[in-house]
Order: C-alpha cells, then structure tokens, then sequence
C-alpha cells in the first residue's frame, strides 16, 4: 500500500489530504498521512478579519485530528525538520507546550510520494527593526495579537473619554494590508454600538504605505483606483511610493526621512518561504526559498515529491510564474491529486496550467471590489459592491465545498445565519 504524506494544511494541502483520503484512504489503496504544526485550520485569507474580531476562529476553524477522522487519513502534529530522500522519510521536530514540557518527541514519518503544502511567511526584507517591532498577518497566533494589542488600545482610548487617537500603520498595499485596512473600520463602527459611544472613525488613524506606484499591484489600475477612492472615503490614510526603511517602537522610517507615527504596526509587504526550506535535502530553491518545480509539479531533482501552493515555484509557458494565490492553491491540489493517482496507476502525468479566474478584495461590509475572469483574453469584467461581496464569500465556500461537500456545507452557512443573530457581531474576547 503507498504511503502519501501531505505536509502542510493550508488551504492546498488540506483539500489534497481530504480528497486522497475520500478516495484511496477510503477504498484502502495508500495510507494517507497530513502534517501540520497547528491543531485546526483556517482559511489564510479570512486571518484580517480575525485580527479585528469580526470573524471568531473558535467557529470557523477547522480540527485537523476530527477532519482526518471523518476522511480516511491520519493527522500527525509537528514540524517538519528534515527530508531525507535516500530512506524516504521525514523528520519532525518535538513538540512542547508554553512550559516547555515535552508533548511529543522527535519522530520520522515513511512515506512514497511526499506532498509540500508548507506555504509561505511575510518577507521583511531585512529591514531595520521590522521583526522586532511589527506584526506579521501570516498565521492565526499573529492574528490573535494583532486584536489583543488593538482591544488595549481602543481600551485606553476609551477610559481616556476619546481623547487621542487610535494610530495604526500597515506596510503593504497588497490584499491583506488593504482589506485590514477596511476591517478596522468596520471594527470601530461595532465597537461603537457595544458601549463604547466615545469612539468612532474620526478616532482611528490609519497610514496605508505601499512602496510601488498604486495599491493591489497585481490587479488591473481600474480595481486599484476603485479600491484607492473607496479606502480614502473611509477615512484611511493610503500613501503610495513611500518605501519604509527602518522600524521602532515609536513607528516608521520611510527612505525620504520622514517619520510616521504608530502604535500598532503591520508588515504585509511580500511573502517568502521559510528559511528552514532553502536547499531542503538538496531540493532546488529560488531566492526566496521557495521549491523550483517541473509542469508536473515535481519537484526538479525528485519526482517523488510534490510541492503546492505559495511554497512552489512553478513557472509557465508564457514565462511568468504561478502568482502565490487561494485559488492557485486549489488549482494545484487538483492537479496534483489527479497525478498521484496516475503515478500510482503507472500512467502519465499532466503538466499544471493555471487559470485566473480573477482576483476580489473585500473592504469589509462596505464594499468588495475586484475582476472577473482575468483568463479570458478579452479582458475581464469588473464588479463592485454587492454581487461583488457575493462572489468574494462565494469563494470562501468554494473552500468548504471541496472539504466537506455541498450538503455539509449548506448546514454551515445555515449555522452562520443563526450564529449571526445570536453572537455579537465582533469578538471582544
């Protein structure tokens, strides 16, 4: 029976585990094993509203060990620590609880085909002060921060009667930086009607700074403008070509000298994979660690291992690269489940190609903007407000779908309806 091992249970990696474990796990053709160093799962691009408390992860996450249960696979917690491809095995590092108590040893995994679905991190850039100083919005413990040092200080405003301002300062104006951006907002609006009458958007000051030309780079400058005019109504402070240069407990530096005040920061500005992943059992790697993959995606110098999602690079045949999206992660985990099973069955393996179904930015409940269809060569539509804000939850539940199914599915979002009434409509705990 082949041993697949997935590491990693994001978005990608979770949905490959799910779908292998439904159907070789099920009918006992390959043990199905998924790596993760959490417990549950959360999907990445639901983290801003986490941050700000309009999304309680206690609801939405996802138990690993309950999942693999209830899909033919086995759950094992830990991170990964080695590959060594000659025994075919993987290493995984202990695990310890916040008293530094040994949960669960060092441990190695056997597996046939190996699956990397690590993800990525945020890219500091190595600037000055950055990793000391700011928050990092790439996992749900970072999240958890963000809101505990956000509640404090709407806190402090409060028993200050709202005298002062809230000041806040995102680096990055890509997806996370400007949807953070309107959830702030959106979170001050609730926290006004929870007792909190002193406070309102005039007492939040947020600075928006993004080192390139427009905010959402990647997406066409119509989008970007739209976003830009609608941030601005909102009161948020957008600065463009502005590049920070340096970080401290007061705030940041940009490269003009200037200094911007803050006392909650963000870095959001670019990805990476992590450093523990450069030359891993001497796979090729990119400058940003990320692993150099075939069409297949095999890896270059292993066909036995397979990498997914932000953590491939995974070049096309037009030149450009798969860009680090959800809906790439869900591509590629479909690509791949369909070429394990051909490996399995000795037959041929397709090559990935990706499709850009478009990209949407959620601006909290005030708007949604984003395009549609950016494959078809004709351009793509663009949309705005409330179908916008359908689609955009839409893929949320395309997410669901692909682990549950649709019948379970549907008795999620039934239970959000009712959760919608009877809990608050932002966490404050």
């Amino acid at each position: 029976m082949a041993r697949i091992v997935v590491v990693g249970g994001g978005a990608g990696g979770l949905e490959l585990a799910t779908k292998l474990g439904r159907t070789l796990g099920r009918k006992q053709r390959a043990e199905i094993t998924l790596v993760d160093r959490e417990t549950s799962h959360l999907w990445k691009p639901l983290l801003h509203e986490v941050a700000t408390g309009s999304l309680d992860e206690g609801v939405d996450a996802l138990s690993y060990r309950a999942h693999a249960k209830n899909h033919y696979f086995d759950f094992q917690m830990g991170s990964l620590d080695g590959i060594n491809r000659e025994r075919k095995v993987i290493s995984l590092s202990e695990v310890r609880d916040e008293n530094d108590e040994l949960l669960i040893p060092v441990r190695e995994i056997e597996y046939d085909i190996l699956v990397l679905a690590i993800g990525s991190k945020s890219n500091d850039f190595n600037t000055p002060g950055v990793r000391e100083n700011c928050i990092f919005l790439d996992s749900p413990e970072q999240a958890h921060l963000f809101r505990k040092e956000m509640n404090n200080l709407f806190l402090k405003l409060h028993a200050n009667h709202g005298k002062g301002t809230v000041d806040i300062a995102i680096v990055g104006g890509g997806a996370t930086g400007v949807e953070l951006s309107a959830e702030l907002h959106n979170a001050i609006k609730e926290l006004h009607t929870y007792g909190f009458e002193d406070l309102d958007s005039t007492k939040l000051n947020i600075n928006l700074v993004e080192a390139g030309e427009r905010i959402l780079p990647a997406l066409p400058p119509r989008i970007s403008a739209s976003a830009h005019h609608e941030l601005v109504q909102l009161g948020v402070n957008v600065r463009t070509q502005t590049m920070v240069t340096q970080a401290d407990s007061e705030g940041l530096v940009t490269k003009d000298g200037e200094r911007i005040s803050a006392q909650l920061m963000v870095w959001a500005a670019g990805i990476k994979a992590p450093d523990f992943m450069k030359d891993i059992a001497g796979l090729e790697t990119n400058r940003i660690n990320q692993l150099v993959v075939k069409p297949t995606l095999q890896t270059t110098r292993d066909d036995d291992v397979f990498v997914i999602g932000d953590l491939a690079s995974c070049q096309q045949e037009d030149g450009s690269f798969v860009p680090p999206r959800a809906q790439a992660a869900h591509q590629m985990a479909s690509r791949v489940y369909r070429n394990i099973v051909a490996k399995l069955n000795d037959q041929e393996l397709k090559n990935y190609v990706y499709k850009d179904y478009g990209s949407l930015v959620s601006l909290s409940r005030f708007s949604t903007v984003g395009s549609l269809m950016g494959n078809l060569t004709k351009g793509s539509m663009m949309i705005e407000g409330r179908i916008a804000r359908i689609v955009y939850i839409s893929l949320y539940r395309m997410h669901l779908v692909a682990l549950h199914g649709y019948f379970k599915t549907g008795l999620i979002m039934l239970v959000g309806r009712i959760n919608r009434v009877l809990r608050p409509n932002l966490k404050l705990h």
